[in-house]
């Protein structure tokens, strides 16, 4: 029996995915949110300004897991301007993104139109106001994760990204976890 423990969080709006931060800069970090024990470590990441669900464990072994088995990760985004099929089918299919100065073909995944807009909460920060016209909410799941890669997609369609929204990673799901909320869970189950 292992001694690891792992937790699941809800990261909000403006925090960085780690537990120190060398630069001088103030910034918000993990260990903010919950009194975790030595040692412990995100699990991939999720930007500054994106958020949602979050796996933490102190079992190094089970990043490498996490990482190569190419798991699923769903993320719902709310986008500025009333997103099409036709965006959502392009991103489907793959498109293509800058990466490091280099161009990118993302391969296929799994969109859709979300029509029932989620009960995430207000953003930590405003995010705009209504009078700078509509905006729609969708669903992209990918098992790759290249730098902003999901933001990157949607402007490629001509949908700017504006709130990121991890949902799910394999089949862990955010759920009605709140924002800033940390569960604890004796392993992670993350095979379909």
């Amino acid at each position: 029996m292992s001694n690891h423990r792992y937790f699941i969080l809800h990261k909000p709006y403006g925090y960085l995915s780690q537990f120190i931060y060398e630069l001088k800069r103030k910034k918000k970090l993990l260990g903010e949110l919950h009194d975790f024990p030595q040692g412990t470590m995100a699990i991939g990441r999720l930007d500054e300004d994106s958020e949602g669900l979050l796996l933490l464990t102190t079992n190094g072994k089970m990043s490498e897991i996490v990482r190569g088995k190419k798991v699923d990760k769903e993320y719902f985004v709310q986008i500025d301007g009333i997103i099409t099929q036709e965006a959502i089918e392009k991103m489907k299919n793959g498109v293509e993104i800058g990466f490091n100065g280099t161009k990118y073909m993302t391969k296929p995944c799994q969109s859709f139109i979300v029509n029932e807009v989620p009960a995430f909460g207000a953003r930590g920060k405003k995010i705009r106001d209504e009078r700078h016209g509509p905006t729609s909410w969708a669903s992209i799941i990918i098992n790759e994760g290249k730098f902003r890669q999901v933001r990157k997609m949607t402007a490629a369609v001509g949908f700017p990204t504006l709130r990121l929204i991890r949902v799910r990673i394999g089949n862990i799901y955010l759920n009605d976890l709140q924002a800033g909320e940390v569960k604890e869970v004796s392993d992670f189950q993350l095979n379909e």
